[in-house]
């Protein structure tokens, strides 16, 4: 269920910052209506589906946003696809042309204005009444949110008529648990009894419930399943569903698939008798062995030493006073630098050592505040004057503000980096509906750089509904900064040394609503300064010191729980080193974590690198699978985007797509059942003009120009390493643009490069490399890539490991080239072909 991601993310935040100060109450879903937006009927609605990004064979509106793919069923030979949040609806015979359908949402529930995702199924044997065996009814279950509580109960809807009318069944709810995390239903048939199961997502606590019922209407809780595997982010979408092994129908498993936060789809492999599942993984982890430099079982520190005060005079027994529940460490005791509270700080540091394996692993957890090379100590600011600190109870003379924030004032806050008591804040009065400006008075600029803090909604300036501070001279904005997202507060300089003599005005713009989240900003001290703010170092790391330099660095996730990490040492053999865990951070989270250092010839594996996943990629989410296909075939589809700046993304008027449906099989791989997957077989009917064929190309540390090119494509290719760190293919390449996706010989990885893949900049959190665990096979790699004009997905080694990332390249940025990096390698073979369009 993507929105209540949005508002269960924002809640964690605010739970560890100390709500009631932070004035940044739980974000709320868009409320729609069951008839928000009806599509046309036939495949491309008003729009020739040729818009700039927009993709030519994977699903989107004609219009506006798509979220999760809901309602899943195959009946009389048509696949259907839902999305419950405004009842839009599309069929396909194929999975690869689809048609939109007019679609009449349900009325709401009784106190309800939003829907959540959920599932449906085909009633063959009219077991609910909704229908009659002749015409057996289409029966959606889905979350409703109760207005004012945000308590989600679940509820369902019929249709007599393929789907395209919905009636709300006067019953509802038919399940409520009184829980604000307790969404998004999978409901399937279970032959062996002859009923109803449905799967379900106890969000916060990790965990899938299982229920049983006779006829869709009355439910029975049978068994819970979890925590397990990943839980850095919230449960939500799971599925449940049996498949044969190696294509042996006498030997199935059954498959548990579960979307976490913004981390991506899990799956486990395991049984399933009707009442409980049980995974296949082990119940306990065992990291490598290895020589042990500290695991602080003594009761002291020993050699090691302190300064300040966060460590306390020796190594903790669990939660100190006033700290949540501490977990995942060995043995009876840890580091932790939560003595005093968050507010104090200070270092631990080991005797030096001699690096003589290949992996330090050790346990980690607390804030997530990375070390910055360069960070000065916080507070640091270079010669300044004040504009603007926002600390009475105006902006402050001359400060005019209009729209929802006409009568405003600043607000007192406790924002992680704040200076003052207070800060200028869009939340107030009206949260994250309120729109409207807020515009200092007119200055001239005689100084270099205008420094100032900045959190908040990210929403640039030039996108649509921004969340911005910009400098204005002469009516045109000459300099602008947003938020990240976040409510820590982050200097950002600006350079106004060209602008000598001009006359300028600051304007806080806030134009979003929040419904996509973080519809506000948050602005601290302006200032006019010699040079800009440098980085404050608030970190909560575990560093490796060689030479008294920090050479490798680790932070927490902003949990209690620790977990493992490992770094590769293998440049630093034989070299003396230090352990130094620091603690600079007075904020929320201002804390760190550390246990069981050792030196190991392996490295040990995070509860995210030991989880299994169905896609490694960033925009893969919300993954579910087909009601009603034929015996042991199993299809899915996965929503393309992800939270972090899914409402950002450059494309209009429709925003976001689904992934290409994919078909799913059971293979043994490494002694156990894994997912192997494949596009559907469809994706061919697209195949047009003569297939390329190429061969024996070598790349040397270089990048070789090959002969085709396309903005939509489908490449299969052998790679063979060679002497190179790197190597792979580069598609979507024209004016320095261009996506990499290559195979990284040193850690054994397939990867997905977008840093320079188009359009980066309308949210920091798009640019990156994602990457996924794939050994060679007999010193080669195989890639199937499918490009299209916002989107690679890669199948590596036949179906193993899959990537899904969008990006959003020039159209005229349509080649594709050999790299190598670090030395040779050769392109065995490639068979590619351009795709035309699914809507034409």
């Amino acid at each position: 269920m993507v929105h209540s991601r949005w508002r269960r993310r924002t809640v964690t935040v605010v739970s560890a910052l100390a709500a009631a100060a932070l004035s940044i109450p739980a974000l709320s879903t868009p409320t729609l209506s069951a008839a928000a937006a009806t599509p046309a009927t036939g495949s491309t609605g008003s729009t020739g589906y040729d818009e700039p990004f927009r993709p030519q064979f994977h699903y989107s509106l004609p219009s506006g946003w798509i979220g999760d793919p809901n309602g899943l069923v195959f009946d009389d030979g048509k696949y259907y696809l839902f999305s419950f949040g405004t009842w839009q609806g599309a069929t396909s015979t194929d999975l690869v042309h689809w048609t939109d359908i007019p679609v009449t949402g349900p009325a709401h529930d009784a106190g309800s204005s939003t829907f959540f995702s959920g599932s449906a199924v085909v009633d063959t044997n009219n077991t609910s009444g909704f229908g009659t065996r002749k015409n057996p009814p289409m029966v959606a279950m889905y979350t409703s949110v109760q207005d004012g509580t945000n308590i989600e109960k679940q509820s369902i809807a019929y249709s007599t008529d393929k789907g395209r009318t919905w009636t709300r069944y006067a019953g509802n709810p038919v399940l409520d648990a009184s829980s604000v995390n307790f969404r998004d239903p999978k409901v399937f048939w279970y032959a062996p009894t002859q009923s109803w199961r449905m799967v379900i997502t106890l969000s916060d606590q990790h965990k899938v419930a299982v229920y049983s019922s006779p006829d869709l209407k009355s439910w029975t809780h049978l068994s819970d399943f979890g925590a397990a595997g990943s839980t850095s982010g919230v449960w939500e979408m799971p599925d449940l569903y049996e498949m044969p092994v190696d294509g042996d129908a006498r030997k199935t498993k059954w498959v548990l698939s579960v979307s976490v936060g913004s981390t991506g789809v899990q799956y486990f492999v395991g049984d399933f008798d009707g009442t409980t599942f049980t995974s296949d993984d082990p119940s306990t982890y065992t990291p490598p062995a290895g020589d042990a430099l500290d695991a602080f079982e003594s009761g002291s520190y020993g050699d090691w030493t302190t300064t300040g005060t966060a460590f306390g005079d020796g190594p903790a027994t669990g939660a100190l006073p006033d700290q949540q529940e501490v977990t995942g460490f060995d043995g009876t005791r840890l580091v932790d630098s939560f003595h005093g509270g968050d507010g104090s700080t200070g270092t631990l540091t080991s005797p030096a050592f001699t690096i003589d394996k290949q992996h330090l692993n050790f346990q980690v957890g607390g804030g997530n505040h990375p070390r910055i090379d360069g960070a000065v100590p916080a507070g640091t600011l270079p010669a300044h004057t004040v504009f603007a600190d926002f600390s009475g109870d105006t902006y402050g003379d001359g400060w005019t503000a209009t729209g929802a924030f006409a009568n405003s004032g600043p607000s007192t806050e406790q924002l992680p980096g704040q200076l003052g008591p207070k800060a200028l804040d869009t939340w107030a009065p009206d949260g994250d509906a309120g729109q409207g400006t807020i515009s200092s008075p007119q200055f001239t600029i005689d100084s270099t750089y205008i420094d100032l803090q900045i959190a908040g909604g990210e929403h640039p300036w030039g996108q649509a509904n921004p969340t911005a501070v910009n400098l204005v001279i002469d009516g045109a904005v000459v300099a602008t900064a947003t938020g990240t997202g976040s409510p820590t507060l982050t200097w950002t300089s600006w350079d106004v040394s060209r602008y000598h003599g001009q006359t300028a005005q600051i304007q806080v713009v806030d134009q979003n609503d929040g419904t996509l989240g973080w519809g506000h900003l948050m602005v601290g001290d302006i200032l006019f300064a010699d040079a800009p703010v440098q980085p404050w170092d608030v970190q909560t790391s575990v560093n490796l010191l060689v030479d008294g330099q920090v050479v490798r660095s680790a932070t927490g996730s902003g949990s209690e729980a620790l977990d493992w990490t490992s770094w590769n040492l293998a440049d630093l053999q034989g070299r003396q080193a230090r352990i130094q865990i620091v603690d600079a951070n007075t904020g929320g989270w201002g804390h760190i974590l550390a246990d069981d250092f050792r030196l190991s010839d392996q490295p040990a594996l995070s509860t995210n690198q030991r989880a299994h996943w169905i896609d490694f990629g960033s925009d893969f989410y919300a993954f579910n699978t087909w009601n009603g296909t034929k015996q042991n075939e199993r299809i899915g589809v996965a929503w393309m985007s992800n939270w972090d700046y899914a409402g950002q993304v450059p494309t209009s008027p429709w925003q976001g797509a689904e992934t290409l449906p994919r078909t799913m099989k059971l293979a043994t791989l490494d002694g156990r059942a894994q997912l192997v997957q494949q596009p559907v077989a469809a994706l061919s009917s697209l195949r047009t003009g003569p297939p390329v064929k190429l061969a024996g190309v070598t790349a040397s540390d270089a990048a070789v120009p090959l002969n085709v090119a396309g903005t939509t494509l489908d490449l299969t290719t052998r790679l063979t390493a060679g002497s190179a760190k790197t190597f792979g293919l580069d598609v979507r390449t024209g004016s320095g643009q261009y996506t990499r996706i290559g195979y990284d010989a040193v850690n054994g990885q397939v990867f997905v490069d977008r840093t320079h893949s188009g359009d980066v900049g309308f949210s920091s959190a798009f640019p990156g490399v994602t990457s996924a665990p794939l050994a060679l096979d007999h010193g080669a790699v195989t890639l199937r890539i499918l490009v299209d004009r916002d989107s690679v997905e890669v199948y590596a080694g036949d179906g193993r490991v899959t990537l899904t990332d969008q990006v959003f390249p020039d159209a005229t940025s349509g080649g594709v080239r050999l790299f190598a990096t670090g030395g040779t390698a050769t392109l065995q073979s490639l068979n590619g072909w351009h795709l035309k369009s699914s809507w034409r």
